[in-house]
């Protein structure tokens, strides 16, 4: 394990001490020197001269954890037994299990769950195959599917790397939606064969959730997907942060009072979340919406090589603005960054338009920090826990798939997409909104509700829902 990796976390030290040579306060001033915070001390083996203790310290992101291994070691006395971080222990075996909602208990109850009285379950299905919904997982459970290609930051790490962020976003379905998920990483990074193994294992799940597929493939995949399959397809990198994003610019722009229809937005990174946030502004009504990536602002007359910018330049950027960003970026009411650290400057926002909103999505790094443009913009959020206002996908893909499930919808369309941001937007009161305040927190319990009840009513309206739960009827 490289330590040097490990900052912001909380780590553990195992010490033995000789207690004739050094007292723990020395061991403890030693670590607070060196950067790190005491947070708990947990006695393991004592004896006449010796005594072993499990010493837990948490650190700042700019604290180097080898420099507190080193100070420890250099003390007489002391042996460093072994250093284990608190994440990784929380991995060890997986952070996910199966269990029978029935438990077995006689020959009686293995008739029924497997042989032979299982079979009458079987030909039910099979003669009616919507009955699966009813009579298997298949009414309750998700697959959460990556590829490995585009994990967090960390880019192209492959199936067995990414398998830990999809096991973790099954146990966001369960406990914010109690819905049933599992982890799929696919040992490919072809498109046809990433498609044909999701269509073939698609029988046993309610809905498919894409994670962390690279850009542009990702569009193919899942646009192919949703033509294909007759279940729900989301690819939440793409709509969850747009949903999110779409969700807190409705509380921005009611506390700088401007209409939607209004603005004038720059949306800095035109990758998969970049098209999905525009996407979503464009049905929500914003008209000037201009693209920034490498080479400046997307604008119809030029072809790109990117089948999707050649799309966005020709949905997009009605008055054919060109330039780098900070020549775009003057008189926009908003910026949304989904791009990289540090791209945006002040002197930037100080040409935006009165009141500018700013969303620096970037991580670990946005656009811009919020400090240094506290003072100029009239509302920042950025994609990190930080800092106030984070657009976290969190608060939507478990109660937008609660919802699909609970009405076995055919898809997730886009008036199903306004109607879980238009939900997360309405958990913040006309009361509790500020600049500072614009977006529920990830355990605000009303999030999964709100937009479970806005989705199946929005479904039910476009024509996609399969079953009208009662309440609804």
């Amino acid at each position: 394990m490289d330590n040097n990796r490990l900052g912001g976390k909380s780590i553990i030290l195992r010490l033995e001490m000789n207690t004739n040579e050094i007292k723990f306060g020395q061991v403890a001033s030693a670590i607070f020197e060196a950067g790190g915070d005491i947070v708990a001390i947990d006695v393991i083996q004592t004896s006449q001269n010796m005594t072993v203790r499990d010493i837990t310290i948490t650190v700042t992101d700019t604290v180097d954890i080898g420099i507190i291994t080193e100070s420890v070691r250099s003390l007489n006395g002391v042996r460093l037994v072994n250093i284990s971080d608190r994440t990784f222990l929380l991995h060890l075996g997986g952070k996910i299990e199966t269990r029978p909602k029935t438990p077995i208990q006689n020959r009686d109850d293995l008739s029924r769950v497997y042989t032979p009285d299982v079979a009458r379950v079987c030909m039910a299905i099979h003669e009616e195959p919507r009955k699966a919904f009813t009579l298997t997982v298949k009414r309750n459970t998700v697959a959460v599917i990556s590829d490995g290609s585009a994990v967090l930051g960390l880019g192209n790490i492959g199936p067995y790397a990414a398998m830990p962020v999809m096991e973790g976003k099954s146990m966001l379905f369960k406990q914010f939606a109690d819905v049933d998920s599992f982890p799929i990483c696919l040992d490919t990074q072809d498109t046809e064969q990433i498609i044909a193994a999701i269509k073939a294992i698609a029988p046993g799940f309610g809905g498919i959730n894409l994670e962390d597929i690279s850009s542009p493939r990702c569009f193919e995949i899942e646009r192919r997907l949703r033509e294909e399959l007759d279940i729900p397809v989301f690819h939440d990198d793409q709509h969850g942060t747009a949903v999110v994003l779409y969700a807190a610019l409705i509380n921005a722009l009611k506390i700088v009072h401007k209409s939607i229809d209004e603005i004038k937005v720059v949306i800095c990174g035109i990758g998969a979340a970049g098209i999905a946030c525009s996407k979503i502004l464009l049905s929500a009504g914003i008209k000037e919406i201009i693209g920034v990536d490498r080479n400046g602002a997307l604008s119809a007359g030029k072809n790109y090589e990117n089948s999707m910018w050649q799309w966005y330049a020709e949905h997009t950027n009605p008055n054919r603005i060109e330039g780098s960003l900070q020549e775009v970026i003057q008189g926009a009411d908003v910026f949304i960054g989904l791009s990289a650290g540090g791209l945006l400057r002040r002197e930037d926002v100080m040409t935006m338009a009165d009141d500018p909103i700013v969303f620096a999505m970037a991580n670990p790094t946005p656009e811009i920090k919020p400090e240094e443009v506290e003072d100029i913009a009239a509302v920042i959020a950025t994609g990190r826990s930080d800092y106030p206002n984070q657009i976290n996908n969190v608060l939507c893909f478990p109660g937008i798939f609660r919802g699909a499930l609970d009405c076995r919808a055919s898809t997730i369309n886009e008036e199903m997409k306004l109607a879980a941001a238009e939900a997360i937007a309405s958990a913040i009161s006309d009361e509790e909104r500020n600049r500072l305040y614009i977006i529920p927190s990830v355990f605000n319990q009303q999030v999964v509700k709100a937009i479970r009840d806005l989705v199946i009513k929005a479904a039910i309206k476009t024509g996609v829902a399969r079953r009208i739960p009662r309440e609804y009827r």
